[in-house]
């Protein structure tokens, strides 16, 4: 199992999360799939599957944390 662990980073997404990632991926193809607040139109692969993540999500599906990006930290300059 660790191996598995491992392999995979860890991260685990139930079933009802791969159907809403299929179904949105479906939606963008057909363009059909729109973005939250703005209401465009969705081109993007990456959104797409962000936004059935985030449904599944919402819908209390199995879905892991969203990954926390390193912060880059401005040095100061020389006085």
């Amino acid at each position: 199992m660790a191996a598995t662990k491992a392999r995979s980073g860890g991260r685990r997404y139930g079933k009802k999360a791969g159907q809403k990632v299929k179904r949105a991926m479906h939606e963008m193809k057909r363009g059909k799939l729109r973005s939250g607040r703005s209401g465009k139109k969705v081109t993007s692969r990456k959104q797409a599957i962000a936004i059935g993540l985030s449904e599944a999500r919402r819908a209390g599906g199995k879905v892991p944390s969203r990954r926390k990006g390193s912060t880059k930290r401005k040095t100061t300059a020389k006085r």
